[in-house]
């Protein structure tokens, strides 16, 4: 390929003094980027979690590495990891994995991970914060950056099938409120965050049932908090009436953006989501960071997942 030296040293220059210049263009027109004074858009990076390949089904749960090369061999460009689905979490996997990634051209971008601090039990509150601090240690350990946590939640709903029945809502322990619930949830993230801010590695509090059922419950948590490891998570599909108005309230917070697809129905429930609209919220925030692809329908992940893949491409093309 021939370079032409104008074109380098004006690119040179420009970088040193803030200069455009035509250099071999044609005419010595300028690209438009240059004119607006704005640097050219670029899309947001696309992830795929692992879930997308599982989704809890029976016998389908495929290991980590797996999810990894089938990533690389649809187009995407990181991945997620649900740490439940691992199977080994012994420092030879865990650099086999990372090593996996690389040869497959991908980030490990975030770490999924559950935990509950929604007890009147401070020795339940108390486990919950230390296995939060291992999942923080096992994303170091990983090279992840992110890593998705969950308020928890009262459990008592009969399984999760039963909660989803009911939107999501899940009744208080008798005798308890919410409000007794929401200082035992900022005090676990708070003995939790020493680890994080250490290991480099950002909390992102997910919309996803309990505390963060709503916008408010998120947002309530991360202020009281008040730190720059405890951001949030914005999962597209978790908010099941009048999403938008929702996700953009947690748009100034998001560190990681989880997006939901529904091919071939919903395992659990459906939502037709405008991922144009949505990405006109992401932009509205200035959020560049990773989507990473949550698949939660019935069809074939070999052809949901690359399927989902190319609207997400489309909409967050930048």
């Amino acid at each position: 390929m021939r370079i032409c030296r104008r074109d380098f040293l004006s690119g040179s220059l420009a970088g040193a003094t803030g200069f455009a210049f035509s250099g071999c263009r044609p005419n010595g027109e300028r690209p438009a980027a240059e004119v607006s004074g704005k640097a050219a858009g670029r899309g947001n990076p696309i992830a795929v979690s692992t879930y997308s390949f599982w989704r809890y089904r029976s016998g389908e749960k495929l290991a980590i590495d797996a999810c990894i090369r089938m990533a690389g061999e649809m187009g995407f460009d990181a991945v997620e990891i649900l740490e439940v689905q691992m199977q080994r979490k012994d420092n030879a996997t865990l650099q086999a994995l990372k090593r996996e990634a690389l040869v497959a051209g991908l980030d490990l971008c975030g770490l999924s991970t559950h935990q509950g601090f929604v007890s009147p039990d401070p020795e339940v509150r108390q486990k919950n914060v230390q296995r939060t601090i291992a999942s923080v240690e096992l994303a170091y350990a990983l090279g992840i950056p992110t890593m998705r946590v969950n308020t928890g939640r009262w459990g008592t709903s009969k399984n999760f099938d039963a909660l989803m029945a009911n939107r999501g809502i899940e009744p208080p322990l008798a005798g308890y409120t919410d409000e007794d619930a929401y200082p035992w949830v900022i005090e676990g993230f708070e003995q939790v965050l020493p680890t994080a801010e250490r290991c480099g590695v950002v909390l992102g509090l997910e919309n996803h049932w309990g505390l963060g059922r709503t916008p408010q419950g998120v947002m309530r948590i991360v202020e009281a908090v008040a730190s720059p490891w405890l951001q949030v998570t914005m999962d597209t599909g978790n908010f099941l009436e009048d999403p938008y108005d929702r996700l953009e309230q947690l748009g100034p917070k998001t560190v990681f953006v989880q997006a939901k697809t529904y091919y071939g129905g919903g395992i659990w429930y459906t939502l037709d989501l405008d991922y144009d609209r949505i990405a006109g919220i992401l932009r509205r925030h200035d959020y560049r960071g990773y989507v990473s692809l949550e698949f939660e329908g019935h069809e074939d992940p070999k052809t949901a997942i690359p399927k989902s893949l190319a609207m997400l491409r489309r909409a967050l093309a930048g």
